[in-house]
């Protein structure tokens, strides 16, 4: 069958760091193996950052970030996602000594390299924000910090609307493998799954909450089960009913 309490709390990142990177003017008097090299060492002096941190002494934690900021900056450029997991952690460092300024002018430049490199849409812009927004309010800057810890939550509830919409996504076409297999309660487990999913992101009548009431329907007729098809069907709209979503058709010139 065809089928159609807002809580501010401190976010740390201090880890390992990926030698991926973004090509940058600096590095380019640097051959493969000695950026290899130069980058394992500042991965470890990252590491050797949060053992320090973890166990309380921030000033040797900060000596060892910066060595690593270091390097990075000399390898990679000061615009890198790499480098910017560096400034978080200094930054981060300096709010828990107290030194807001400097934790500022270090969490500022994360925030800016994660919003230019991901968009803001992403889980490290994300905390990014969170991290500003503590901040300020360690600073007793109550206004600029609730600002800044509801644009974390609105980010935050976009990647997890997209991640049930993928989710939904995920378990229809598992659905499908199985009813093609022949496997129909499991497809329906699928089709369900996806069914609940969309309910609450998109509501009854949109197209794609209809679409998983019509599967579902159709395959319970298949199934002989009329019953459970008649109960499904009855969500299906008359088409006049429906809620079409409209586009934009834009014509070569």
């Amino acid at each position: 069958m065809k089928k159609n309490s807002i809580i501010f709390c401190i976010l740390l990142s201090f880890s390992a760091c990926s030698t991926t990177s973004i090509s940058s003017p600096s590095s380019s008097s640097f051959s493969t193996p000695e950026k290899d090299k130069a980058l394992k060492e500042a991965n470890i002096l990252n590491n050797q950052g949060v053992d320090a941190y973890k166990s309380g002494d921030y000033k040797r934690a900060t000596y060892f970030f910066q060595k690593s900021l270091k390097i990075k900056e000399e390898i990679l450029g000061t615009e890198d996602l790499n480098t910017a997991t560096s400034y978080n952690n200094i930054g981060l460092i300096y709010k828990q000594m107290g030194q807001y300024k400097k934790a500022l002018a270090y969490i500022t430049k994360a925030l800016y390299i994660r919003k230019k490199s991901l968009g803001k849409r992403n889980s490290a812009t994300a905390e990014s924000f969170n991290n500003l927004g503590t901040l300020y309010a360690k600073m007793g800057e109550k206004e600029k910090a609730i600002a800044l810890t509801e644009q974390t939550i609105k980010i935050k509830e976009s990647i997890i609307k997209k991640e049930k919409i993928d989710t939904a996504i995920s378990y229809n076409n598992l659905a499908v493998l199985q009813e093609e297999m022949g496997n129909y309660n499991k497809a329906l487990e699928g089709y369900k799954k996806a069914l609940a999913i969309n309910k609450e992101v998109y509501g009854e009548v949109h197209d794609v909450t209809q679409s998983n009431y019509q599967n579902i329907t159709l395959l319970y007729l298949t199934m002989h089960e009329y019953d459970e098809a008649k109960k499904y069907g009855e969500h299906l709209l008359k088409k006049e009913d429906m809620i079409r979503l409209k586009s934009i058709d834009v014509n070569a010139q």
